[in-house]
């Protein structure tokens, strides 16, 4: 399945874009695992928690654009150590300002900034300018389960932390994991050539971001990604507090997003294999149909544990594996040049809807008592991004393979 990125130089870029990824997001999304110890150390509510985590969930999508660019004009080694940098430093000041303003900079802006910057654009836009057309789908399968696989492991180890030393020392020592990534970087970046450079022509990144965006097709990728991002930062901000209303114990929760993690890994793999198959558009409606019908499941069965951990594995079987296909159709319809930058304008898309989706969830607890609504809005929302990725006009698998942008 992956025999197009076995060579050592494709590997090794490929694994330590992997490895970053997974420090970024195995911090970024165990956040909700701080909802309930937070409030329950400061008394700031759950709303206001909420809201520093959603303004995270938009940060975190409106710094990758930014930083794709960067990365594209100036290279990604010094954004990607910047990232982790930053990263750090919002961990770090967490637990010396826990009030509103304070968890705001945090956490909201520092800690997910960094990891944005330390995020999908910028790695897999870096990956597929240094590695050769055929090894892309397989690598950004690869580098995204770096992700999921930061989340298995991340998510029980924090939990852990968080009930031994309490949640300051549980997010301090997330400072120093993101500090202990930055040789990686050195890894991704190297002095491998770029494949496939392109000559700075026809307007350059300015005339690329214009022509995107007057895109119908780029336009239609953004309102399905927007969907998927309300859903994850629903459920990685406010699925610990919907397993607390059922009364069963914080552990729960953690597994739960140990299981999105790991089933993700497969997912994500799975996603870059079949990106060199099929169109990525049926991908991608497939797997936001999946999501209504899972969640309808969820909402008949009874609250327990196991169903708790099988509605985390059907979850985690497309959390973040729509990043490839998403990913697999910018580059056809652009190329790869300002891959780093249009990937990140529709990461911002989907941060969008991850603001709304956790700052929602807080709102509907604090106004109703439980999360039924939003229940209802996130399988509405999947249903239509299924449809809504139909009409995109995808170039064929087949053609892309034999003219590669």
């Amino acid at each position: 399945m992956f025999h197009s990125v076995r060579r050592p130089d494709v590997l090794l870029i490929v694994l330590a874009s992997a490895g970053i990824l997974m420090v970024t997001m195995g911090i970024r999304q165990s956040f909700g695992l701080f909802v309930a110890p937070l409030n329950m150390s400061t008394g700031l509510g759950v709303a206001t928690i909420s809201f520093a985590l959603a303004i995270g969930q938009f940060a975190w999508g409106a710094v990758q654009p930014v930083a794709g660019a960067v990365a594209d004009r100036y290279g990604p080694r010094p954004v990607l150590i910047a990232g982790l940098v930053i990263l750090a430093l919002g961990c770090l000041l967490a637990p010396l300002i826990p009030s509103g303003f304070g968890l705001v900079v945090s956490l909201g802006l520092l800690a997910s900034m960094g990891s944005g910057v330390g995020s999908f654009s910028v790695l897999i836009g870096a990956a597929a300018q240094r590695i050769p057309v055929e090894s892309r789908g397989a690598a950004s399968g690869i580098i995204n389960a770096g992700g999921s696989f930061g989340q298995f492991v991340f998510a029980p180890i924090l939990q852990k932390l968080i009930q031994t030393i309490g949640w300051m020392g549980a997010i301090g020592s997330m400072a120093l994991v993101a500090l202990a990534a930055i040789p990686l970087v050195g890894k991704v970046t190297g002095t491998q050539p770029v494949h496939h450079p392109h000559a700075e022509e026809n307007g350059g990144m300015k005339r690329a971001i214009v022509d995107a965006l007057k895109n119908p097709n780029y336009l239609l990728l953004h309102a399905g990604f927007f969907t998927c991002g309300f859903h994850i930062a629903f459920l990685v901000t406010h699925l610990p507090g919907e397993v607390g209303l059922c009364g069963l114990p914080p552990s729960v929760a953690s597994w739960s997003l140990a299981l999105i993690g790991v089933a993700n890994i497969f997912g994500s793999l799975i996603a870059g294999s079949c990106v060199a198959r099929y169109r990525s558009k049926y991908i991608l409606s497939a797997m936001y149909g999946s999501r209504t019908l899972l969640i309808l499941w969820y909402l008949m069965m009874p609250r327990t544990e196991w169903t708790y951990y099988l509605f985390a594995i059907g979850l985690g079987l497309t959390w973040l594996a729509t990043v490839p296909p998403t990913a697999a159709i910018v580059s056809k319809l652009f190329g790869t040049r300002y891959l780093a930058t249009l990937f990140g304008l529709t990461l911002l898309s989907h941060q969008i809807g991850g603001f709304l989706g956790a700052w929602l969830g807080g709102i509907s607890m604090t106004r109703f008592g439980d999360f039924t609504w939003m229940w209802y809005a996130d399988m509405a929302l999947a249903g239509l991004a299924a449809l809504l990725n139909l009409p995109i006009r995808e170039a064929s698998v087949l053609r892309v393979a034999a003219n590669p942008a």
